[in-house]
């Protein structure tokens, strides 16, 4: 009984190792040039190339074989072998179909703490306790914020690079309007920007925004909104005054008045 056991089990592995079947082949790239670890499947099988493109897969079962060729960036081949004779070249080919990647930001409100990117914000209260003429003035206060000033009321807002009066690295938006001037592809300060009275926030983004806004975003983007008038509805005022020295003309009072009815 033990014999005839050992009898079969014996056929039985000479059998499995009848069926088993050698596939050697080599991969080439477009140019002729060995095309090293790329995966080749045939069943359950799996091999991949060297680095002189060549493979060997062992297939448990008989010929015909198919057997499947991929790599990543590459259109997949798919060939079909008749006899273990037959000489297995394979020339992958670049796909230009490739699933596009996609990167994106977001633009749904969140808290300035939880922003992955640095935000510096200036609100109502801060704008009314600033000191400056006005609260574009006040900008230099936050952090890593600095300006240039061609003459008074223009001023250039920049951070995080150099820049010059006519700053095109950096973009301002008034609710999501961009002010730079057609013609000359700069945003000319303030003087198509908001009062202190119709502005309701300002945020900054120092740095390169350009997921966000764009490539000419690179040094930072300023973002000033605006007071609705049918959710601030009434009338505001405000009046400042000080005092400008200079040595020619001593010293002479300076006043500023404004009116918002909405």
């Amino acid at each position: 009984m033990f014999k005839k056991l050992l009898f079969l089990v014996l056929v039985v592995c000479s059998m499995a190792m009848y069926a088993q079947t050698t596939v050697n082949g080599k991969i080439y790239d477009e140019y002729l040039e060995p095309f090293p670890n790329a995966v080749i499947l045939s069943g359950e099988a799996r091999a991949v190339s060297d680095f002189e493109g060549k493979f060997t897969l062992q297939v448990t079962s008989t010929y015909p074989i198919t057997i499947q060729v991929s790599a990543f960036g590459y259109k997949t081949e798919v060939l079909e072998l008749i006899s273990q004779d037959q000489e297995v070249n394979v020339i992958l080919k670049e796909s230009v179909a490739l699933d596009e990647v996609v990167i994106s930001a977001s633009r749904s409100p969140e808290r300035v703490i939880e922003s992955p990117v640095t935000i510096e914000r200036m609100g109502i209260v801060d704008i009314k306790r600033n000191t400056s003429v006005s609260f574009y003035d006040g900008l230099v206060n936050l952090k890593g914020i600095e300006s240039r000033e061609a003459n008074y009321g223009f001023k250039s807002v920049n951070s995080r690079g150099f820049s010059t009066f006519d700053n095109t690295r950096f973009v301002q938006l008034v609710d999501g309007v961009e002010t730079s001037i057609p013609a000359l592809n700069f945003s000319a300060g303030n003087i198509m920007g908001l009062s202190d009275l119709d502005v309701k926030n300002v945020e900054i983004l120092p740095g390169a925004s350009s997921a966000l806004y764009g490539a000419n975003a690179f040094n930072g983007i300023l973002l000033m909104r605006s007071r609705n008038p049918f959710d601030d509805a009434g009338i505001s005022t405000y009046i400042k005054t000080g005092s400008m020295s200079q040595k020619a003309a001593g010293n002479n009072p300076f006043y500023d008045v404004g009116v918002r009815m909405a």
